[in-house]
């Protein structure tokens, strides 16, 4: 059966940009090989499950091919699956003022104090 380093296929299946840059995300503990914290050098299998922390979130990806060479991406697809449940919208749309139109009025600042749960007296939070 075919294997490889877990750094190089990282690399090649193109989730992190160079392989220096795999090393390290596996020494810091952000690669987990089928929920094993593993180092750059663990090898790789197909069927394995591969947890890669990517700003904040988990990348759950199934190995479906084994590569060592970096390719296109969508040959790189190939190799994997992504089991990746889709990211919840954690943020609300933000209320903005319109650009150029200048400083709130009076009524208007007291509105943004009330939206934002701002007290009137000196912008303290209310409790």
């Amino acid at each position: 059966m075919e294997t490889t380093r877990i750094d190089v296929w990282l690399w090649s299946v193109r989730q992190c940009k160079t392989r220096s840059l795999a090393t390290n995300e596996c020494k810091a503990g952000h690669v987990r090989i089928n929920d094993e914290p593993v180092k750059p050098a663990s090898k790789v299998w197909v069927g394995d499950i591969v947890r890669y922390r990517v700003a904040g979130f988990d990348r759950i990806l199934k190995v479906t091919g084994i590569i060592t060479k970096r390719v296109s991406a969508p040959q790189a697809r190939e190799n994997y699956e992504d089991l990746t449940p889709a990211r919840p919208r954690a943020f609300l749309p933000v209320a903005q003022r319109d650009p150029g139109s200048g400083r709130p009025t009076k009524k208007e600042r007291r509105e943004l104090d009330r939206l934002f749960g701002r007290n009137a007296n000196f912008g303290r939070f209310e409790s």
